[in-house]
């Protein structure tokens, strides 16, 4: 075998031997066509070079990414906070861009294409453009590349950088990632342990994975979101407030750690207290300051009340009025619109 080799050296090793690129080889090995272990090996330093020439393409495509969305921001503006964070996920994303671009026109600043259920459990990443999903679109790169073309254009015709997010964490959490920064995605997905807490994925892997995807993300300047708010839906808010701020704590070390600065760590929490608490709003407000005070520079991201949503649309309203007042008060960054 030569799983301990990693798969950079055989991808580097059938580049140089056989003249095709990293997909062209790939789709060769998935078709049954080319046996990686049954080519010849080239001396280490001659496939050590191929691999960092491959790396360094991709590289060069990232750092453009980045420039090029730091000028349409500078041509444009930036938006006030908090940016107005909303939600796609019919499945299909032709549907999903005609309901993209309608938010935007309407004042959204971020859109957000919902996975399809359990793709963070596929063990590869699914291609080409998806016309069906279940409670969300499959996250492939051309989706990525047909919905960033949908938000330019649509960005173009308002005048306004609209950012465009989608989900990294589970198996795959590095390559999609890798696939986000190749296709200009701003933000991402990306807690350091939702696959261990709510995926019963291994913790080395997953820990592994976080750490090399927000290098990535850290270079191309994508901000990461957390997945604090996963705690107030399966736990009572007011006795679980203390492992949304453990959490937040480590999360922010485990990016610092991967090179990714205090602008780029969206830290999650959310409004899900009992409405029927006594002082619920004041114990709303004095959480959500807490993570404000606590880290200063990141752009927090402020997910609404769900789990208390009864379908009395009368207090559905009310409960939204008041997560957005405590949004704009506490000086959140990416607001999630309660939407019934």
């Amino acid at each position: 075998g030569g799983l301990d080799r990693g798969a950079a050296y055989w991808l580097a090793n059938a580049c140089t031997q056989t003249g095709r690129t990293p997909r062209q080889v790939a789709e060769a090995v998935a078709g049954g066509e080319l046996d990686l272990m049954q080519l010849p090996r080239l001396p280490e330093e001659e496939i050590r070079a191929e691999a960092e020439r491959l790396a360094r393409m991709a590289l060069d495509r990232i750092r453009q990414n980045r420039r090029t969305r730091e000028e349409l921001i500078g041509r444009y503006g930036e938006r006030p906070a908090p940016w107005l964070y909303l939600i796609v996920a019919t499945g299909n994303i032709y549907e999903d861009v005609v309901q993209a671009q309608n938010a935007a026109r309407q004042g959204a600043d971020v859109i957000a294409v919902i996975r399809s259920t359990a793709q963070s459990l596929l063990d590869y990443v699914p291609e080409g453009p998806t016309t069906e999903g279940f409670g969300g679109t499959f996250a492939t790169q051309e989706n990525f590349r047909i919905m960033r073309r949908a938000l330019d254009e649509v960005g173009a015709e308002l005048g306004r950088y609209i950012r465009l997010t989608n989900y990294a964490s589970g198996l795959c959490m590095p390559e999609i990632a890798a696939l986000g920064a190749l296709e200009r995605l701003d933000m991402m997905l990306s807690d350091s342990m939702y696959g261990i807490l709510f995926r019963d994925i291994n913790p080395k892997r997953t820990l592994i994975d976080q750490h090399f995807a927000r290098m990535i993300q850290a270079e191309a300047g994508i901000i990461i979101n957390t997945g604090e708010d996963n705690y107030l839906t399966t736990s009572d808010a007011y006795e679980a407030a203390h492992t949304v701020l453990a959490s937040q704590f480590i999360n922010e070390q485990f990016a610092h750690r991967s090179g990714m600065p205090d602008s780029q760590i969206g830290l999650g929490h959310a409004f899900e207290m009992d409405p029927s608490l006594e002082d619920g709003l004041l114990y709303e407000m004095a959480d959500a300051l807490l993570s404000r005070t606590c880290f200063p520079n990141a752009p927090l991201k402020y997910m609404p009340p769900t789990r208390h949503m009864t379908g009395d649309i009368f207090m559905g309203h009310v409960m939204d009025a008041m997560f957005n007042l405590t949004s704009v008060a506490t000086g959140q960054q990416i607001h999630l619109v309660g939407i019934l």
